[in-house]
């Protein structure tokens, strides 16, 4: 096999996010090094907003 469009179609296996320490989630983001759903690497406080009732449902589940 050559050098062309199949070796290159193999390189992109590595995931862009994986499971959050935090958490638990699989939203952290391995090149930006923060998680995308409670904040984790950006911030000490846990990512939550007024117009997001996700969080609250989850923390009420608790």
């Amino acid at each position: 096999m050559g050098s062309g469009t199949e070796p290159k179609g193999r390189r992109n296996h590595t995931p862009t996010h994986i499971r959050c320490r935090r958490c638990g989630r699989r939203a952290y983001n391995v090149k930006k090094g923060y998680c995308a759903a409670c904040g984790f690497g950006r911030s000490r406080r846990m990512r939550k907003y007024r117009w997001s009732h996700k969080w609250k449902k989850k923390r009420n589940l608790l």
